[in-house]
């Protein structure tokens, strides 16, 4: 058996047990790992489906040139489909992204245009309002628009779902995934929430990033937005993909919580993934205490770690950011919770007769 091309091994991401980061949370957690797919994440599904949509749509043709602004998975995924059906492909990519992801945009033949990451988006110069001005200026360019485009959640419809409802038998009682784009969280819970209504789903953002917030109360609240380490994460703008009415609970995660997690998944259970996964674990962590012994999470990890050898996986620059390295630092860290816990439990032994006249605890 072959494949006609390496856009037929797209999709089909196996689901692995979650047993020593796990052990101690109710239930059974399995991770969708979609660094299995051949660009090493979940946007190799959105990548192949709009650009076919657009296909049979009429708004594309061979030789076109196919634009997109992208946190760098995107346009990876992008790049690898324009580079077998023939497109030209540019892409705008935030100054946030790893230079393993640069690099990777550019091996696969395409144009990476890099915009400050702390633009608003509406400055003409932010990686949304590039790749628009972009697809103008070019003849013949298309812009895919993943935020807007609402084939970007109906490939997920139509394969992630039905894939994870499958693999679990129908047993599935938790959605875990971060809410970017929106894209993968919303077309897999829609498909989900048909077989199952009680399937809760669990969007996961990041400090910084307007989407929870918007979740609450409808409004778009500027004041919420503040630059953020986590990539593929988080939005300050709404993209049309959310579905926020399918969304159950939403959990607001640190740089630093997803970091560590993301290297726990490694260490302990030899999956390399890249920083959003971390942050959807530490999600799991955030909710453990709404689970029961039988409920069967799926938490989904959207890339692979390879793309963060300079960040998370790079202990200088873990150090750099004052994120700890390793339980050992950890409980060394003079700001650490862990750390101040514990000398408040020795002077508390020592003085508790003064604490509690002097600080009425």
């Amino acid at each position: 058996m072959y494949y006609e091309s390496v856009l037929a091994t797209i999709g089909h991401t196996p689901l692995i047990k979650m047993g020593r980061m796990c052990a101690d949370i109710p239930g059974t957690v399995l991770g969708k790992v979609e660094s299995f797919n051949p660009g090493q994440s979940a946007k190799d599904r959105i990548a192949l489906y709009m650009i076919e949509q657009a296909e049979k749509k009429g708004r594309i043709k061979p030789g076109d040139t196919i634009v997109e602004a992208t946190s760098g998975n995107t346009g990876f995924s992008i790049a690898i489909v324009c580079s077998i059906k023939g497109y030209k492909c540019i892409l705008t990519v935030t100054s946030k992204a790893s230079q393993e992801k640069l690099s990777l945009l550019r091996s696969m033949g395409a144009e990476v245009v890099v915009c400050p990451a702390d633009a608003e988006p509406e400055d003409p110069n932010s990686y949304y309002s590039r790749a628009e001005q972009i697809s103008r200026e070019i003849p013949n360019a298309y812009y895919l628009g993943q935020n807007f485009n609402l084939d970007n959640s109906n490939a997920h419809y139509y394969t992630t779902g039905p894939e994870i409802w499958e693999q679990t038998e129908g047993k599935i009682t938790h959605f875990v995934c971060c809410a970017g784009t929106g894209g993968t969280l919303s077309g897999t819970a829609r498909y989900l929430k048909e077989k199952n209504p009680n399937i809760r789903i669990i969007g996961v953002d990041a400090y910084g990033s307007v989407l929870k917030k918007y979740w609450e109360t409808g409004i778009l609240d500027k004041n919420e937005i503040y630059p953020y380490r986590i990539e593929g994460l988080g939005k300050t703008i709404i993209p049309d993909n959310v579905a926020f009415e399918l969304i159950d609970d939403f959990v607001k995660v640190t740089d630093r919580h997803s970091a560590v997690r993301a290297r726990e998944l490694a260490a302990k259970e030899g999956l390399m993934v890249g920083y959003s996964s971390g942050a959807a674990m530490e999600a799991v962590y955030k909710i453990k205490k709404q689970l029961r012994p039988d409920d069967v999470v799926v938490v989904l990890f959207p890339d692979h770690g390879s793309r963060y050898l300079g960040k998370i996986f790079n202990d200088d620059w873990m150090k750099q950011q004052g994120f700890y390295c390793s339980p050992t630092v950890e409980a060394n860290n003079p700001y650490s919770y862990k750390h101040i816990k514990r000398i408040y439990k020795v002077y508390k032994r020592k003085y508790g007769r003064y604490l509690r006249q002097t600080l009425k605890i």
